[in-house]
Protein backbone atom coordinates (compact mmCIF):
# COMPACT_ATOMS: atom_id res chain seq x y z
CA UNK A 1 0.00 0.00 0.00
CA UNK A 2 2.92 2.03 0.97
CA UNK A 3 4.54 1.23 -2.19
CA UNK A 4 1.42 2.22 -4.36
CA UNK A 5 0.84 5.70 -2.57
CA UNK A 6 5.00 6.21 -3.42
CA UNK A 7 4.15 5.63 -7.38
CA UNK A 8 1.22 7.84 -7.24
CA UNK A 9 2.84 10.70 -5.41
CA UNK A 10 6.22 10.51 -8.11
CA UNK A 11 4.42 10.51 -10.91
CA UNK A 12 2.10 13.34 -9.66
CA UNK A 13 5.25 15.01 -9.27
CA UNK A 14 6.87 14.23 -12.77
CA UNK A 15 3.49 15.98 -13.77
CA UNK A 16 3.47 18.97 -12.39
CA UNK A 17 7.13 19.75 -12.49
CA UNK A 18 6.57 18.97 -16.66
CA UNK A 19 3.12 21.21 -17.17
CA UNK A 20 4.48 24.52 -18.45
CA UNK A 21 4.11 28.00 -17.43
CA UNK A 22 1.74 30.08 -19.14
CA UNK A 23 3.22 33.21 -21.04
CA UNK A 24 1.91 36.56 -19.49
CA UNK A 25 2.86 39.87 -21.10
CA UNK A 26 5.44 42.14 -18.92
CA UNK A 27 6.45 44.59 -21.09
CA UNK A 28 5.70 46.50 -24.74
CA UNK A 29 8.04 48.04 -26.38
CA UNK A 30 7.83 49.98 -29.61
CA UNK A 31 9.91 52.00 -32.45
CA UNK A 32 9.08 54.92 -35.12
CA UNK A 33 9.59 52.79 -38.51
CA UNK A 34 9.90 56.46 -41.20
CA UNK A 35 8.38 55.38 -44.21
CA UNK A 36 10.80 57.52 -46.89
CA UNK A 37 11.93 57.85 -50.46
CA UNK A 38 15.19 55.96 -49.44
CA UNK A 39 13.46 52.25 -48.67
CA UNK A 40 14.00 50.69 -51.80
CA UNK A 41 11.01 48.74 -53.31
CA UNK A 42 10.82 45.14 -53.37
CA UNK A 43 10.90 44.04 -57.08
CA UNK A 44 8.69 41.10 -56.15
CA UNK A 45 5.69 43.21 -54.43
CA UNK A 46 6.10 45.50 -57.57
CA UNK A 47 5.94 42.71 -59.96
CA UNK A 48 2.80 41.55 -58.69
CA UNK A 49 0.98 44.64 -58.20
CA UNK A 50 1.65 46.37 -61.21
CA UNK A 51 -1.26 44.74 -63.23
CA UNK A 52 -3.58 45.98 -60.80
CA UNK A 53 -2.09 49.20 -60.19
CA UNK A 54 -2.22 49.98 -64.28
CA UNK A 55 -6.13 48.80 -64.22
CA UNK A 56 -6.92 51.40 -61.67
CA UNK A 57 -5.00 54.32 -63.07
CA UNK A 58 -6.87 53.42 -66.63
CA UNK A 59 -10.15 53.68 -64.84
CA UNK A 60 -8.54 57.05 -62.75
CA UNK A 61 -7.84 58.49 -66.11
CA UNK A 62 -11.15 57.77 -68.04
CA UNK A 63 -12.71 60.81 -69.00
CA UNK A 64 -16.48 60.81 -67.89
CA UNK A 65 -17.99 64.63 -68.93
CA UNK A 66 -16.63 67.77 -69.84
CA UNK A 67 -16.44 71.50 -67.48
CA UNK A 68 -17.11 74.55 -69.71
CA UNK A 69 -15.30 76.61 -66.82
CA UNK A 70 -12.43 75.96 -63.85
CA UNK A 71 -14.21 75.97 -60.41
CA UNK A 72 -12.76 76.05 -57.32
CA UNK A 73 -14.77 76.37 -53.30
CA UNK A 74 -12.78 80.19 -53.53
CA UNK A 75 -15.20 81.40 -56.22
CA UNK A 76 -18.06 82.88 -54.03
CA UNK A 77 -18.52 84.20 -50.59
CA UNK A 78 -21.78 82.23 -49.94
CA UNK A 79 -22.50 80.00 -52.57
CA UNK A 80 -19.82 78.64 -55.09
CA UNK A 81 -20.44 77.27 -58.58
CA UNK A 82 -18.66 73.98 -57.29
CA UNK A 83 -20.76 73.49 -53.90
CA UNK A 84 -24.30 74.04 -56.08
CA UNK A 85 -22.93 71.46 -58.12
CA UNK A 86 -22.04 68.52 -55.52
CA UNK A 87 -25.06 69.99 -53.64
CA UNK A 88 -27.83 69.42 -56.68
CA UNK A 89 -26.19 66.35 -57.44
CA UNK A 90 -26.67 65.04 -54.15
CA UNK A 91 -30.12 65.71 -54.89
CA UNK A 92 -30.44 64.51 -58.24
CA UNK A 93 -28.94 60.74 -57.15
CA UNK A 94 -30.13 60.36 -54.03
CA UNK A 95 -33.82 61.72 -54.43
CA UNK A 96 -34.97 58.91 -56.49
CA UNK A 97 -33.36 56.11 -53.75
CA UNK A 98 -34.88 57.55 -51.05
CA UNK A 99 -38.37 57.82 -52.93
CA UNK A 100 -38.18 54.72 -54.46
CA UNK A 101 -37.39 53.15 -50.62
CA UNK A 102 -39.77 55.77 -48.36
CA UNK A 103 -42.59 57.21 -51.49
CA UNK A 104 -40.84 60.66 -49.81
CA UNK A 105 -38.87 63.05 -51.24
CA UNK A 106 -35.79 64.98 -50.22
CA UNK A 107 -36.91 68.36 -49.28
CA UNK A 108 -32.92 69.88 -49.23
CA UNK A 109 -29.28 68.65 -49.25
CA UNK A 110 -26.69 70.51 -46.88
CA UNK A 111 -23.02 69.43 -46.92
CA UNK A 112 -19.54 71.03 -45.90
CA UNK A 113 -17.78 74.01 -47.79
CA UNK A 114 -15.01 71.98 -45.99
CA UNK A 115 -15.59 68.67 -47.88
CA UNK A 116 -14.78 69.98 -50.96
CA UNK A 117 -11.27 69.24 -51.22
CA UNK A 118 -10.14 70.31 -54.52
CA UNK A 119 -11.12 71.92 -57.77
CA UNK A 120 -13.16 70.85 -61.58
CA UNK A 121 -10.21 72.05 -63.59
CA UNK A 122 -11.67 73.37 -67.36
CA UNK A 123 -11.93 70.95 -69.61
CA UNK A 124 -12.21 66.87 -69.71
CA UNK A 125 -13.20 65.44 -66.06
CA UNK A 126 -12.16 62.68 -65.15
CA UNK A 127 -12.73 59.87 -62.34
CA UNK A 128 -9.56 60.67 -60.85
CA UNK A 129 -10.77 64.70 -60.55
CA UNK A 130 -13.63 63.17 -58.66
CA UNK A 131 -11.61 61.05 -55.77
CA UNK A 132 -9.44 64.77 -55.85
CA UNK A 133 -12.53 66.55 -55.06
CA UNK A 134 -14.32 63.89 -52.41
CA UNK A 135 -11.43 61.73 -51.26
CA UNK A 136 -13.31 60.70 -48.47
CA UNK A 137 -15.79 57.61 -48.26
CA UNK A 138 -18.50 59.80 -46.75
CA UNK A 139 -22.55 58.30 -47.13
CA UNK A 140 -25.36 59.83 -48.13
CA UNK A 141 -27.88 59.96 -45.23
CA UNK A 142 -31.14 61.37 -44.85
CA UNK A 143 -32.36 62.77 -41.90
CA UNK A 144 -36.19 63.78 -40.85
CA UNK A 145 -36.22 67.21 -39.06
CA UNK A 146 -39.22 69.36 -37.90
CA UNK A 147 -39.38 73.40 -39.42
CA UNK A 148 -37.50 74.20 -35.98
CA UNK A 149 -34.49 72.02 -36.14
CA UNK A 150 -34.50 73.81 -39.59
CA UNK A 151 -34.56 77.45 -38.27
CA UNK A 152 -31.52 75.93 -36.43
CA UNK A 153 -29.69 75.32 -39.17
CA UNK A 154 -30.32 78.82 -40.83
CA UNK A 155 -28.85 80.21 -37.95
CA UNK A 156 -25.93 77.91 -38.05
CA UNK A 157 -25.47 78.41 -42.03
CA UNK A 158 -26.34 82.48 -41.16
CA UNK A 159 -23.27 82.65 -38.32
CA UNK A 160 -21.54 80.55 -40.22
CA UNK A 161 -20.81 82.98 -42.93
CA UNK A 162 -19.28 80.27 -45.44
CA UNK A 163 -20.25 78.79 -49.03
CA UNK A 164 -21.95 75.54 -47.03
CA UNK A 165 -23.15 73.71 -50.22
CA UNK A 166 -26.94 73.71 -50.03
CA UNK A 167 -29.56 72.78 -52.67
CA UNK A 168 -33.66 73.07 -52.65
CA UNK A 169 -32.91 75.96 -49.86
CA UNK A 170 -33.19 79.84 -50.69
CA UNK A 171 -31.82 81.66 -47.12
CA UNK A 172 -31.26 85.51 -47.93
CA UNK A 173 -29.31 87.41 -45.34
CA UNK A 174 -29.06 91.50 -44.15
CA UNK A 175 -25.72 93.34 -43.68
CA UNK A 176 -25.24 91.69 -40.21
CA UNK A 177 -25.60 88.39 -42.04
CA UNK A 178 -29.14 87.83 -40.08
CA UNK A 179 -31.75 85.97 -41.77
CA UNK A 180 -34.14 88.12 -43.37
CA UNK A 181 -36.08 85.04 -45.36
CA UNK A 182 -35.91 81.24 -45.76
CA UNK A 183 -38.03 79.34 -48.35
CA UNK A 184 -37.67 75.57 -48.90
CA UNK A 185 -39.00 74.73 -52.44
CA UNK A 186 -40.52 78.13 -52.46
CA UNK A 187 -42.18 77.76 -49.32
CA UNK A 188 -41.96 79.38 -46.23
CA UNK A 189 -40.65 76.73 -43.51
CA UNK A 190 -43.23 75.59 -40.78
CA UNK A 191 -42.46 74.44 -37.68
CA UNK A 192 -43.91 71.59 -37.39
CA UNK A 193 -43.46 69.91 -40.40
CA UNK A 194 -41.31 66.87 -41.14
CA UNK A 195 -38.32 67.97 -43.62
CA UNK A 196 -36.21 65.07 -45.57
CA UNK A 197 -32.63 66.66 -45.76
CA UNK A 198 -29.75 64.90 -47.11
CA UNK A 199 -26.46 65.31 -46.13
CA UNK A 200 -23.57 63.03 -45.25
CA UNK A 201 -23.02 61.03 -42.46
CA UNK A 202 -19.93 63.03 -41.26
CA UNK A 203 -21.96 66.18 -40.76
CA UNK A 204 -24.90 63.99 -39.45
CA UNK A 205 -22.29 62.93 -36.50
CA UNK A 206 -21.68 66.42 -35.71
CA UNK A 207 -19.40 66.97 -38.30
CA UNK A 208 -18.44 70.67 -38.59
CA UNK A 209 -20.36 71.61 -35.29
CA UNK A 210 -23.69 70.90 -37.31
CA UNK A 211 -25.57 69.57 -33.87
CA UNK A 212 -29.35 70.48 -35.43
CA UNK A 213 -29.08 66.84 -36.84
CA UNK A 214 -29.92 65.85 -33.01
CA UNK A 215 -32.94 64.57 -31.89
CA UNK A 216 -34.13 63.70 -35.01
CA UNK A 217 -37.52 61.65 -36.55
CA UNK A 218 -36.23 59.21 -38.14
CA UNK A 219 -32.21 58.56 -40.09
CA UNK A 220 -32.01 57.12 -43.18
CA UNK A 221 -28.60 55.68 -44.72
CA UNK A 222 -28.59 55.33 -48.57
CA UNK A 223 -25.49 53.11 -48.65
CA UNK A 224 -24.73 55.58 -51.42
CA UNK A 225 -20.67 57.65 -51.52
CA UNK A 226 -20.69 61.02 -52.25
CA UNK A 227 -18.18 60.42 -54.70
CA UNK A 228 -19.73 57.46 -56.33
CA UNK A 229 -23.13 59.65 -56.29
CA UNK A 230 -21.14 62.52 -58.55
CA UNK A 231 -19.42 60.11 -60.88
CA UNK A 232 -22.64 58.27 -61.89
CA UNK A 233 -24.16 61.86 -62.53
CA UNK A 234 -21.43 62.85 -64.73
CA UNK A 235 -21.26 59.46 -66.82
CA UNK A 236 -25.09 60.22 -67.25
CA UNK A 237 -24.12 63.85 -68.93
CA UNK A 238 -22.22 65.36 -71.57
CA UNK A 239 -21.13 68.85 -70.05
CA UNK A 240 -21.33 71.00 -67.06
CA UNK A 241 -21.79 74.76 -66.53
CA UNK A 242 -22.63 75.17 -62.82
CA UNK A 243 -22.76 78.82 -61.72
CA UNK A 244 -23.31 81.07 -58.74
CA UNK A 245 -26.95 81.65 -58.40
CA UNK A 246 -29.30 83.41 -55.22
CA UNK A 247 -29.66 80.59 -53.58
CA UNK A 248 -27.33 81.91 -50.58
CA UNK A 249 -26.99 85.76 -50.37
CA UNK A 250 -26.57 88.57 -48.51
CA UNK A 251 -28.49 91.82 -49.20
CA UNK A 252 -26.77 94.88 -48.51
CA UNK A 253 -28.33 98.33 -48.56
Amino acid sequence: MRFTYFVFLLNFLIIVSCKEEPYRLTKIKGSLIKVTDSINPNSEVELFIEPYKNHIEKDLDSTIAYAMNFYSKSDGKLNTAIGNFMADVVYEQANPVFNNRTGKDIDMVLLNHGGIRSTIPKGDIRIRNMFELMPFENKIVVVALKGKQIDSMINYLSQAKRAHPISKLKLSLDQDFNPIRAMLNGETIRSNKTYYVATSDYLFNNGDNMKFFRPNDSLYNLNYKIRNALIDYLKKVDTINPVIDDRFVQIKN
